[in-house]
């Protein structure tokens, strides 16, 4: 992933406290890189924004931009967004298009947003299945001055943090970050797109039961990202997929789109990122979401433990965490080598660190533990009480001192033969016994875990294990490889046609906000009518300037039956050349700024 080397924290202490594995995903924005068309993109979409918001939006939209640190005039910079967010205690990096959801929900712990630094086309300028600057900025940073919605969203990350996904899941976010690249590029083929389109298919039709992650992140589409709240007769927007979709932020209102209240029900429902939604949902406070959350927590393998989430992390076949009940956490890629419903031994493949409070025990990170680690769970034989609660006078009765063998027996069946050679605890727990010339196996079943010629035997102790969740307990020192795409957003190269183009739009902004060179519009527009038929934006910009100070008339009328005959002949651009006439009616935006 090509991050950044030394970090833009933008001044903003938020963003120093970053761990170093998700600033790997951080890209620099580049803002020169925006061109005038991506400029007047954007004013387009948020006018267009304003226009409509203003009634719908939960929000007082305006409000909510300033203290942001966006405008409806231009593409934000994140120094800006920085400035006036770090007010409030967060911050914003950006990205390259799509990262994993566990990432996304983790900046979002951090009370950091991650935005995008794409744009869309012109072509996609009602909606786009990219992640992009427009959705991520002007939908989520606005409403982040709302306390309850702002704790809602940095605990959601919290929880997002630690649930299970599996390896299926990590193949759709790869096959639809492929297809969102290729919609938002400019050379890709029909044929790549619908190549695209079926390999995400496919791997949607073969999914299995949905992971804990898969239905987190419904209940995230349906709230962060189209979430109502209010009453079912009279919901607001505050989902930012819906304030930053110019056509389903209309469309969503009317009466055809069911309104659902909010509810745990919800994470019953898939949706489709490709297509409006057939249904929303609302919720009466920020508080319900709170609530709805988590209940769901209390059924993820992080606060359930156990076999079933030791399965969990199986599945995931990437790194995970499991936490001994004395605290021991066991990062490593979890396999499975016993059936049944009960657990009475844990392994690991590969690399695997020890820790106890996210912090990496010396001497047992992954050079240590380079070929896994396995363990037993439970009981002693014939004790009461649990191994880690043992006092050293306890101890010392069983024979377990440092130098002197022992022989530990499992009520599983699991006996453990050694010296001992170290015991360590974690204040009051004793969490792991380290065993030189040790033997484990299963002596019912004469299954060998562990053999003599292996070297030092690390047990971990422990009667169960409490917690299980993805990707390593100290995750900086494990250096663990984040799930970082190789596809990364083409970035376009322009002809020569195109950068006359960008030079039209570049000086119809100049003459707007300089209210001076009006003249020059005529060559422009016949510049636009002659070479750039495609192109409609320009031209209602022109009209725009044209009409607001009211000059030439007659090329007025020109260029706006121009464009109601393009809306008769591409019915695709019928509503957003409408909307752009009612735009260039309302002077009330224009004071705004």
């Amino acid at each position: 992933m090509h991050q950044c080397k030394t970090m833009n924290t933008y001044n903003n202490p938020i963003l120093d406290r970053l761990p170093l594995h998700l600033k790997q995903y951080i890209v620099e924005q580049h803002y020169e890189r925006y061109t005038p068309v991506d400029q007047a993109v954007w004013r387009y979409v948020m006018r267009q924004n304003y226009s409509y918001l203003k009634d719908v939006a939960y929000y007082p939209y305006i409000p909510g931009l300033r203290a942001a640190g966006l405008s409806i005039e231009r593409i934000p910079d994140l120094q800006t967004m920085n400035d006036n967010l770090k007010k409030i205690g967060w911050g914003a990096v950006t990205v390259d298009g799509f990262i994993p959801p566990v990432a996304f929900m983790e900046f979002q712990a951090y009370h950091v947003l991650v935005i995008a630094a794409d744009i869309r086309q012109l072509e996609h300028i009602e909606y786009t299945p990219a992640p992009d600057i427009i959705h991520e900025s002007s939908g989520h940073a606005p409403i982040i001055a709302e306390p309850d919605y702002a704790e809602y969203l940095s605990y959601f990350g919290e929880i997002g943090s630690k649930a299970m996904f599996s390896h299926k899941d990590f193949e759709q976010y790869e096959a639809i970050r492929k297809l969102s690249i290729l919609k938002e590029s400019h050379d890709a083929t029909p044929g790549e797109i619908i190549a695209a389109e079926d390999r995400l298919k496919r791997i949607q039709a073969n999914m299995g039961e949905p992971s804990e992650m898969a239905l987190l992140s419904r209940l995230h589409w349906w709230t962060v990202e189209y979430g109502l709240i209010g009453t079912l007769d009279n919901p607001k927007i505050y989902g930012a997929g819906l304030l930053s979709s110019i056509g389903e932020s209309a469309s969503c209102m009317q009466p055809h789109v069911p309104k659902l209240p909010y509810s745990l029900e919800t994470v019953n429902y898939t949706y489709d990122i490709t297509k409006p939604q057939p249904h929303l949902f609302v919720t009466p406070t920020f508080e319900h979401l709170l609530d709805v959350l988590e209940q769901f927590a209390d059924t993820m393998a992080f606060r359930v433990g156990g076999k079933t989430s030791i399965n969990k992390a199986i599945e995931c076949k990437n790194v995970c965490t499991a936490a001994y009940s004395s605290g021991l956490q066991v990062s490593g890629v979890f396999i499975e080598i016993e059936e049944g419903h009960d657990l009475h031994y844990l392994q690991t493949s590969g690399p695997t660190a020890l820790a106890v409070g996210d912090k990496q025990l010396d001497g047992h990170g992954k050079s240590n533990h380079q070929e896994g680690f396995g363990s037993p769970v439970g009981h002693l034989d014939g004790q009461s009480k649990a191994l880690e609660d043992f006092t050293d006078e306890e101890l010392h009765g069983l024979g377990i001192q440092v130098d002197a063998p022992v022989t530990l027996r499992y009520v599983s069946g699991i006996e453990v033969h050694g010296t001992v050679i170290d015991i360590k605890r974690n204040h009051d727990k004793i969490m792991l016994i380290s065993f030189s010339n040790c033997e484990v196996k299963d002596v019912q079943h004469g299954k060998l875990y562990f053999s003599p010629e292996w070297g030092i035997y690390d047990m971990a102790v422990g009667e169960g294990i409490v917690s299980v969740y993805c990707g390593a307990a100290d995750k900086d020192a494990f250096e663990q490889v984040a799930l970082v795409s190789n596809e990364y957003t083409h970035k376009a190269a322009y002809d020569d046609k195109t950068r006359l183009l960008h030079q039209y739009y570049a000086l119809v902004r100049q003459i707007r906000e300089s209210q001076k060179g009006f003249g020059e519009l005529h060559s422009v527009w016949s510049a636009l009518k002659t070479h750039h038929q495609d192109d409609w934006l320009c031209a209602l910009e022109i009209l725009e300037i044209l009409k607001h100070h009211h000059y030439a008339d007659g090329l007025a009328t020109e260029i706006e039956h121009w464009l109601l005959d393009k809306s008769e002949s591409q019915p695709e651009l019928r509503k957003l050349i409408k909307d752009g006439f009612n735009l260039v009616e309302n002077t009330e935006i224009d004071v705004l700024n």
